[in-house]
């Protein structure tokens, strides 16, 4: 077989109705309803979702001064996928479906309830299920709402969606969320030497005055 020169562009893939679809896909996002923190009802399927802080006090009031007329702008986005998926890419039929997505926001509403500073009233959430070969969107749609949003807990603070390491793995530092949240239980048997909290605070002010703001 003759061997090409190597020519870039003839491996770039463009697609204006991929573009679009993604698009349409935020734009259904965003037009869903919102629930409580954690949803009232157990659902089943997987998907991608919002959590929206509604707090007018605290380190957070920013987010409840933007979120007052409309959830806009969320906190964290974070996806849910079908059991499988990072092996086989499982699609999520209806035969197979799993309460992945509601599971994943009851874990959230707990580490919520346990960090320090924070009140789980004070959270909001929405989501969208994707169900059989839509199931392939999810880590396109999540990647597309944080690039869109910024969401704090996604940029400036991360460790909100860690799981606990397990046993012997505790000599990892507790992320930058848990120095700020304290309250998890596995984290503080976390040995390593975690960053500033005054360091981290800075981070977290210079984000919240960043966003909002028109370009």
């Amino acid at each position: 077989m003759l061997l090409q020169s190597f020519d870039r562009a003839k491996h770039v893939y463009r697609n204006e109705a991929f573009v679009e679809l993604v698009k349409d896909a935020v734009r259904f996002f965003s037009g869903t309803p919102v629930h409580p923190l954690p949803p009232p009802e157990r659902f089943f399927g997987t998907g991608v979702y919002a959590l929206y802080c509604m707090g007018r006090t605290g380190v957070y009031a920013r987010y409840g001064e933007l979120n007052r007329l409309s959830y806009s702008h969320p906190i964290y986005v974070g996806k849910a996928v079908p059991k499988g998926w990072r092996q086989a890419r499982t699609a999520d039929a209806q035969d197979t479906q799993s309460d992945e997505l509601h599971t994943r926001l009851r874990e959230h509403s707990r580490s919520v309830k346990a960090g320090s500073g924070l009140d789980l009233t004070d959270f909001m959430c929405r989501f969208v299920i994707f169900e059989e070969a839509a199931s392939d969107m999810i880590g396109t749609i999540e990647a597309a709402l944080i690039k869109l949003h910024r969401p704090l807990w996604n940029t400036a603070l991360d460790g909100f969606g860690n799981h606990d390491p397990g046993s012997g793995r505790y000599n990892q530092a507790k992320s930058d969320w848990d120095v700020v949240h304290d309250g998890r239980l596995w984290a503080s048997r976390c040995q390593g030497i975690p960053k500033d909290k005054a360091v981290i605070l800075r981070n977290i002010e210079n984000h919240l005055g960043s966003i909002g703001v028109q370009a």
